[in-house]
């Protein structure tokens, strides 16, 4: 059965081609679409329209430089690399991805009933309509049903 390819959550394309270009170094628009697809071992199609939109957006930025060149195959392409600004905002971003992606696997996990209620939810804060109650260091099996909204602390 043939693997499915995976659009690229918004967001995260930039975040990606600016790691690429940390990595590897100087690349041509058609050359970061072909790595990020080895690299996510064929999940994700870029279409080279994305990528350039992305690149467009980091060169305005200012985090990534574009300087003609000449690629493998002795054509004229635009080559990108990564700017001194560009190193910061990747820390920013790779900063931020995991922070949200550790939340994402939390719920997950608590969505499958791989942890228990009460540590998952141990540090944050019920809201209900009306009322804001902590719940830090108290019972929370409460807050196993959907009802109410949760802020994580």
């Amino acid at each position: 059965m043939a693997q499915s390819r995976s659009e690229i959550l918004q967001g995260t394309l930039d975040l990606m081609v600016l790691k690429a270009l940390d990595a590897l170094g100087p690349l041509h628009g058609y050359g970061i679409a072909r790595r990020l697809e080895q690299i996510s071992e064929e999940v994700l199609k870029l279409n080279e329209g994305t990528v350039y939109a992305s690149l467009l957006r980091l060169v305005q930025n200012g985090w990534i430089a574009a300087k003609w060149g000449v690629s493998e195959n002795n054509r004229k392409a635009k080559f990108y690399s990564i700017t001194k600004a560009g190193r910061k905002q990747l820390a920013r971003e790779a900063q931020n991805w995991e922070r949200i992606s550790a939340v994402v696997g939390r719920l997950l996990a608590f969505a499958t009933g791989d942890r228990p209620c009460a540590p998952f939810f141990r540090d944050c804060t019920v809201y209900s309509p009306g009322t804001r109650t902590s719940t830090r260091n108290s019972t929370l099996t409460s807050l196993c049903s959907p009802s109410g909204l949760y802020a994580w602390e």
